[in-house]
Formats: C-alpha cells, structure tokens, sequence
C-alpha cells in the first residue's frame, strides 16, 4: 500500500486556512494512489495553540473544521488528522481517523510533555486507551508525538494489535534533534517491535521553528524513509509487511540546519503576522551583517531595510563595509546620522548630570537612540524591526534595554558568537555576501573611542562554555572550573547572567536553536537572592 506524509506548514488559529491546506493535501494523496495521510500534531489549529485551547469558541470552531473535512475529504482515504478534542469538562490533544465521510476514530494523547518549552499538562486532560485502525490489509496504531518518548504507548498499540506505529508530531528544532527522534523512536521500536512512520511539522511559530525531517524505521529500526528537513511537501512510502521504502533524503550539517532554521523562522514570522518588510540597524559588525543576510534570503532584498546610523564613534570602515554589504544583497539602504539627535539628549540633560563623569549612561543613549529611530521607521512604514544581539550578549546582558534590544524579532538571540561566525562563514560559502572584514575585525559596539567587546567580556570561546554549561546544562559553578575554566571568570560569567534576566524578561522572541533558549524555554525568577557557589 502507498502511505502519504503531509510534511506542511501550518498558522496556529488559521483554522480554515490549515483546514483548506489539509484539504488539498488530502486530495492530492487520493490521486497519487495512496490509500492513508498522516498528517503532524494539531494540525487543524496550528502548534502549540498555547491557551487558544482553552476557549470553548475555538475548540467548537476546530471540531466544526474536522467534520467538515471529514465529509469533503476523498471518502476512500483514511486520513489522520490532529485537534484539540473537547468532551464534557476535559480537553485533549487528540488525532482523529477521517474515512468514508465521518469520524471513524480518535485518539487521545498519552504522555503530556511539561518541560523545557511544553507545558501541555496546563491546557490538556491524558488520554488511556490505545487505537487501531484497518487500512490496505495492515493493521496502524497511533501515537502523538511526546507519546514516543516514554515506554508504553507503543507497546500497548502492538498489544490492541497494531503491525505499525503512526506518530503525528510536532516536534521543534534544536541543533541535533533529528538524532535525538531517531534514537527515541529505535527505542519504541525495540520495546514494541512495530516499523514506525514518523510525521513532523515544518514551520516557525513565535520562538519555535519545526524542521520536517519525517521518517520511517522499519521492523529491524532501519531508517530506510528520510524526508528533507526545512522542505513542505507530500511525500510517499511504500509499505509491504513490516517493510517499507520511499525519499532518501540527506539531513543538513549543523551550520547549514541552523542557518535554514533562522531562514524559515524570519520568514514565517514576518509573512504569518502581515508585516510589509523588515528593517534593521547596520553597524558594519557581524551580528548585524548575519542578520541582514538571513533577512534577504528569509523575504526577498526588496522587502529589507538597512539603516546605518553613524556616531562620532563609528569606524570609517563600519560604514565602508556596510555600504558594500548592503550592495552586494541588493537591500535599501540609509544613513542617518545619530549626533544631533545624542546633542539633544544630552543637553537637556545637562542639568540632572551636572558634576557628574560620563559613563555608559551616555553609551546607552546612542544606542537608545538609534532603537527610537528604528521603531519610528516601524510605526511608520508597517515594518519588523529585527534585533541582532546574539546570545552571547543576551546572556551577560551587554545590550541596551530601548536600545539595540528594541524591535519586534530577535534573529540570533539563541545564537552564541561563536556560532555566530561559524555561521556567517557558511552564509559566505553559498555566495560571498558578507564582506571578509567584517568576519575578521574584533567586534566592537563602537560607543566610545577605541572600544571591542573584550573589554567587557571575557574571549568569546571562553564565554560561550560558560554560557553553555550554566544555562543549558544547569551545571554548577564548581563543575564548571573544574573542567578547567578560571574561577573568577566563571564567577563574574554567572553574576552577569544572573543579573541580566529582568533585561531579557523585556527582550523580543527569537527563535530556539539550542537545547535550552531564553524566553519560552528557561524561566528565571528576576528578583532573586541565590548566589552559585564555587565551593
């Protein structure tokens, strides 16, 4: 028999836009021969749904779309399709079998993740009984997504007498979660003996960014169907016994996933929310230059806006470098000078400062008054302003709140510098876009005279592994300089990620790229007395 995966791109709350795209994906499987669509998790709402869920409207409006995709699907496929299930009082994530004009069966979601960016045990009641299904002499049973990770709803498929395991997802990205899935599911495979055919969303949503990347295990926990990852599409399997064959795709290397990863997520934020274009600031440094290369290749160069916006501080060569990026993509491009703006800041401050030194109160009111200028140009013109601080600085806090955190998406907030370069180095690899210089000088804020990054944190290198080991990791300050980082670096690294929450509690969304992002992803209190020991 022939088994379709609906790999597709879906809008939380755009019901009878996914119902539609449901629609035509189930037609088109009809007519390429295949006998059943699997289709991802909530796949008639969009995910996650967050609260959405819990409004009655909503879920009558998502089962009002199931039945009526129901009776207008091709009556001889068997179609899968997920929905927030409401009954009675309780609420589940929930797939349902459409054929023959109706629901023929649902399916309720066993194990609710709660944990990292899921909170599913807030919204959805646990389902208990397993399903199977008859189609093409084969015997399916089904499980929804967090359902695979725990021991159990597998094997109790292979008990109601299931001879393969079909799992709706939607599962987000992180840098090497394709792995992590594949391991998960040869897990289920060995507890419950079943060929498993693994269907994803792709897509971004607010922080999260789905990649595809189906796939199929067969009875031995092959891998023998690999679906591209980042790529919307139908794709086919041919199933006979436990055995199965289909697309053999190759899976993108870790800068290429990312890269493809901040694309989609730009891409989808700025088309899914209606804005016209993005603009953003262009210091002639690398985070700025990475973020208008995703841009234009996210929207097109005619939807971006660059804006330099030259102090006194400003090296000649930031706006030499810009000018020539700018040209090379094709974008819009301005300069406003920032000095007279900064003058009139200043001078009516002068009273309140008087007898006082400068010192990064002035630093910051360059910078908060490039954001001002920027978010005029949004008001104004419709636009996303995207922000470029990379994680490295969301971390110790070296960004200005109204200042070069102001904007609407934060491109590379879960992204280290040193992810940062690896990236604009791959970006170059395509095609040269970013000039060589920018990738080679030492990155400064160019707030005052004679200024880098170095001079406030420590070698980026050293940096990141902290980052990496306090925040995503959750290790302690003492396993962190035993694994030979200085002592009083890592205090200092620690106090400054501590201390920088009630910045990032303001920062915008940004997609997630790694195991544990800020915002959705790792919740900390702002007002906070514990202090790591290094003892």
């Amino acid at each position: 028999m022939k088994l379709g995966i609906a790999q597709i791109n879906l809008t939380v709350g755009d019901i009878a836009g996914n119902t539609a795209r449901l629609l035509a994906a189930a037609n088109d499987a009809h007519a390429a021969g295949a006998a059943l669509l699997l289709t991802p998790e909530m796949s008639i709402c969009g995910y996650p749904a967050e609260d959405l869920v819990l409004r009655i409207d909503f879920a009558e409006a998502c089962a009002t779309a199931l039945e009526k995709l129901a009776a207008d699907a091709p009556p001889e496929l068997a179609l899968i399709v997920g929905y927030p299930e409401r009954s009675d009082d309780r609420l589940f994530n929930a797939v349902a079998l459409l054929r023959g004009g109706r629901i023929e069966m649902v399916y309720r979601k066993h194990h609710l993740p709660n944990h990292s960016v899921f909170d599913e045990q807030r919204v959805f009641d646990r389902g208990d009984t397993p399903r199977v299904f008859a189609c093409g002499g084969l015997k399916f049973g089904l499980n929804v997504c967090g359902d695979i990770w725990e021991p159990g709803p597998a094997t109790w498929a292979m008990e109601a007498g299931a001879d393969w395991l079909l799992v709706a997802n939607a599962s987000p990205f992180h840098l090497n979660k394709e792995r992590e899935r594949v391991a998960v599911a040869r897990l289920r495979q060995i507890e419950a003996g079943l060929p498993i055919v693994y269907a994803n969303l792709v897509g971004g949503q607010d922080e999260l960014v789905f990649d595809g990347a189906s796939f199929a295990l067969n009875v031995d926990g092959e891998v023998v169907v690999q679906c591209p990852a980042w790529q919307e599409g139908l794709f086919y399997l041919d199933i006979l016994d436990g055995a199965c064959s289909g697309p053999r795709q190759s899976l993108p290397h870790e800068e290429a996933a990312v890269y493809d990863a901040l694309v989609l997520a730009v891409r989808d934020y700025v088309i899914k929310n209606g804005f016209k274009g993005v603009h953003l600031g262009l210091s002639g440094g690398i985070d700025s230059a990475l973020t208008l290369a995703i841009a234009a290749d996210a929207i097109g160069p005619d939807k971006v806006h660059a804006v330099m916006m030259p102090s006194d501080y400003t090296a000649s060569i930031s706006i030499e470098d810009s000018r020539d990026m700018v040209q090379r993509l094709g974008v819009r491009y301005s300069e406003i000078a920032i000095r007279p703006i900064y003058d009139a800041f200043v001078s009516q401050l002068a009273d309140e400062f008087s007898g006082m030194a400068p010192d990064t109160t002035e630093e910051n009111l360059q910078a908060r008054t490039r954001g001002t200028l920027l978010m005029a140009l949004s008001n104004k013109l419709a636009t996303l302003v995207l922000t470029t601080g990379n994680k490295s600085e969301m971390a110790t806090g070296y960004a200005t709140l109204y200042g070069d955190m102001a904007g609407g998406f934060a491109v590379l907030k879960d992204v280290p510098k040193t992810l940062v370069y690896r990236l604009a180095n791959y970006r170059n690899r395509l095609s040269v876009v970013i000039p060589q210089r920018i990738i080679d000088r030492p990155p400064s804020a160019e707030l005052r005279p004679d200024q880098t990054d170095q001079d406030s944190l420590p070698p980026y290198e050293v940096l990141d592994a902290i980052i990496a080991a306090y925040v995503e990791r959750d290790l302690p300050a003492w396993d962190i300089v035993a694994q030979g980082y200085d002592a009083a670096t890592v205090r200092r690294v620690i106090r400054m990620i501590d201390l920088a929450e009630y910045k990032r509690r303001q920062a915008p969304p940004g997609p997630r790229i790694t195991p544990r992002n800020f915002g959705k992803d790792r919740r900390y209190p702002i007002t906070s007395k514990y202090r790591p020991d290094l003892a």
